[in-house]
């Protein structure tokens, strides 16, 4: 049977009437979290952290060119590794991925950070080497060429130098040939660009700095030409004569030697 209170009975028991309207509160306030909480996902607890494992994920994801989970996922490897197992191979990874993505300046300095930070683990010739690529790479670059085949010159050097057993002596000859022959025709390109322009003194000095900066230059014999065309404009027939006899001395059997018996013939005339 239900209850029923008068008003007489809630005027004399008001204390009766302050719980039940503090009940009705506390039923409306759980009813209405229990409303805006129902559209929430089900948070699951953290996953136990594994690097052992979490170097392979983050590796499947570089390969499907999510580059920045994966990065997130080796940067907590490499923080929270305190064994120092997992923690260089991620920093490796992490420079890696960003060759991948194309983004070499910054590979250079993840490559540049392990290197500092590992300098005799057993994958540091691996990323001296990659560092030498990522500036190699961008030598066709019309912006970069020339200073990026200096600064790949300058890591492969390095390479050479601080690990000389390392896998990549092959290559790297191949490599630094490459790099010699771009700063080479760099620096011709501008020698003939003051020659053609008028400026022979200027002309002179770049023709010189291919000479003795790369003695193997493939195109040694036209520099020895120009040079002597250079002395030629101007009034300066002994050092015309000096290089077109190098020129006929060293290169016998080159087209430009026959222009060079040419040109000497005409000297004294």
């Amino acid at each position: 049977m239900p209850l029923h209170f008068s008003k007489r009975y809630l005027q004399e028991n008001p204390w009766f009437s302050f719980r039940a309207g503090a009940l009705v509160i506390l039923l409306i306030l759980v009813l209405l979290f229990s409303l805006s909480c129902s559209g929430k996902k089900e948070v699951k607890p953290d996953e136990t952290f594994d690097p052992e494992k979490s170097i392979p994920r983050a590796s499947d994801l570089i390969d499907n060119k999510e580059y920045e989970d994966a990065r997130r996922i080796l940067l907590e490897v490499k923080n929270r590794d305190l064994t120092k197992k997992y923690a260089p191979l991620a920093q490796l990874k992490i420079a890696d991925s960003y060759v991948k993505e194309e983004e070499y300046d910054l590979a250079v300095e993840e490559y540049k950070k392990f290197l500092e930070m590992y300098p005799d683990h057993k994958d540091a010739s691996y990323a001296q080497y990659q560092l030498a690529m990522a500036y190699f790479v961008q030598i066709e670059s019309p912006e970069r060429g020339y200073g990026a085949a200096l600064k790949a010159l300058e890591q492969f050097e390095k390479l050479k130098r601080m690990y000389p057993r390392n896998p990549y002596r092959e290559v790297i000859e191949l490599r630094i040939d490459k790099c010699k022959t771009t700063m080479a025709d760099y620096e011709f390109t501008v020698a003939e660009f003051y020659f053609n322009k008028g400026s022979y003194q200027s002309a002179l000095g770049r023709f010189k700095q291919v000479l003795t900066k790369f003695p193997d230059y493939k195109k040694e014999p036209l520099v020895l030409y120009q040079l002597a065309l250079s002395y030629k404009k101007l009034g300066d027939k002994d050092k015309t004569a000096e290089y077109l006899n190098r020129l006929i001395a060293k290169y016998p059997d080159d087209k430009l030697a026959k222009q060079a018996q040419k040109e000497l013939i005409s000297l004294t005339k």
